[in-house]
């Protein structure tokens, strides 16, 4: 068998965790190049007969699930769901994720916790030892950006954290802009030493809107790779 692309890896994860959908279920639909695979594979189902209700954790995953003609709603109207699949930048063997690397952090949090289970959907190299090497996202209020910066750079070096924390830049070269209109930071931190510390100490932070940090909230990792699929945690 010839060894996966990454690509080819993410949409495997992906075929996975459809397997777990059935009919009548309610549905957050993550954000990112892994749950666009799902949402394209469960596109295809729906238009087979498929019965699913889903709310998307961003605007872009709401435009491609409308393109596929995906039964929606918003957790206002369906404020519980069964499933949410969703992808993630960075997990570690605790099932502790990084997330937001697609800017939609605040929103996907917010889904998965409102759902019964949460299952990530990845390609292997997402697997670190210590959280970290990928910067984390942290989604803050306008206001008073540089202050906020300052405070989230003293959290963090009380959970023996630091590195640079730069602003987000668009394609316009202006500041990102969430789909909540927040700025986002990213935090080039290199290695996490206390996950758990360092996301209790962020959400202390005046101007700190939410963190990419997901900890026990994942039930799941499908992890697709050369070797095939591996699943951390459990399915059911």
């Amino acid at each position: 068998m010839p060894a996966l692309n990454p690509d080819d890896a993410k949409r495997l994860a992906a075929a996975t965790a459809l397997d777990l959908v059935s009919s009548g279920m309610r549905l957050g639909l993550g954000t990112g190049s892994t749950a666009a695979h799902f949402v394209s594979l469960l596109g295809e189902r729906v238009a087979a007969g498929l019965d699913v209700l889903c709310v998307p954790t961003s605007e872009r995953t709401r435009i491609q699930a409308e393109e596929l003609s995906i039964p929606l709603s918003t957790l206002d109207e369906t404020p519980e769901l069964d499933l949410t699949v969703d992808g993630a930048d960075e997990f570690d063997a605790n099932l502790r994720l990084i997330k937001g690397g697609g800017g939609a952090l605040l929103r996907e949090k917010i889904v998965a916790t409102a759902s019964r289970r949460m299952v990530v959907i990845t390609d292997s190299s997402k697997f670190v030892e210590t959280l970290g090497k990928f910067p984390l996202p942290v989604e803050v209020n306008l206001f008073g950006i540089e202050a906020t910066r300052r405070m989230i750079a003293r959290a963090a070096a009380g959970c023996g954290c630091s590195g640079e924390i730069r602003l987000r830049q668009g394609a316009d070269a202006e500041p990102y802009l969430t789909d909540n209109g927040h700025y986002l930071f990213d935090c080039r931190f290199g290695s996490i030493i206390d996950p758990n510390g360092l996301a209790l100490a962020l959400r202390a932070v005046p101007g700190v809107v939410e963190h990419g940090l997901f900890i026990g909230i994942a039930a799941a990792v499908i992890s697709a790779g050369p070797s095939g699929v591996d699943v951390f945690g459990r399915l059911d």
